[in-house]
């Protein structure tokens, strides 16, 4: 009989633990004797080109890919369980690569950004969060108050970005901060006043 597959998407804000948890997940199925394979996206080389490595410095061997026909053709046949970190890089295609490969029976664990420094939906991240079999939310530490922090800030020379910035700009301590709801403000953006 095929085995059940599954989709897990591992989510939160910069610095909440994402890669740590794919990692985690990642060394799990390899305990448990399962053939895995783990991916990256080329894009993020903050700290190396062909390992996923958690802010906290914890490491695993990864397979950086183009996109997602790269990642298709680089899944072997006998893998049993494939993790994809930074997943909110990939275009929306990743989505349907995911359940297919869940649908075969393999598991899937998908770890990224949920919301970009805007507060709006990262890339296929909505969709995946709806598909998934499993979500995990993942919260930090507000950067500025202390509070449970759920979103991403972006800072450009010590000052917050603006609302119209890039939604790519490849960084970490430098660049971003995790912020709670109070503490997250942008340049150009609207506020509700409380």
């Amino acid at each position: 009989m095929k085995p059940c597959g599954s989709l897990t998407v591992v989510c939160g804000c910069m610095y909440a633990g994402k890669s740590e948890e794919l990692i985690r997940r990642a060394r799990r199925f390899l305990y448990a004797g399962r053939r895995l394979q783990v991916f990256k996206p080329q894009l993020d080389d903050r700290y190396d080109s062909a390992m996923v490595v958690s802010h906290m410095g914890t490491r695993h061997e990864a397979v950086p890919v183009a996109g997602v026909a790269d990642l298709r053709t680089r899944i072997a046949p006998d893998t049993e369980a494939v993790c994809i970190d930074e997943v909110q890089f990939f275009d929306p295609g990743i989505v349907e690569l995911a359940v297919e490969l869940a649908d075969r029976g393999l598991s899937v664990v998908c770890a990224g950004l949920d919301q970009d420094f805007r507060r709006r939906p990262f890339g296929p991240m909505a969709e995946l969060l709806c598909v998934a079999d499993e979500v995990v939310k993942l919260k930090a530490i507000c950067m500025k108050c202390g509070a449970e922090a759920s979103h991403t800030f972006r800072m450009i020379e010590g000052r917050p970005a603006h609302i119209n910035d890039p939604i790519i700009v490849i960084g970490a301590t430098e660049k971003y901060e995790a912020r709670c709801r109070r503490c997250h403000t942008l340049r150009g953006e609207k506020r509700r006043r409380s």
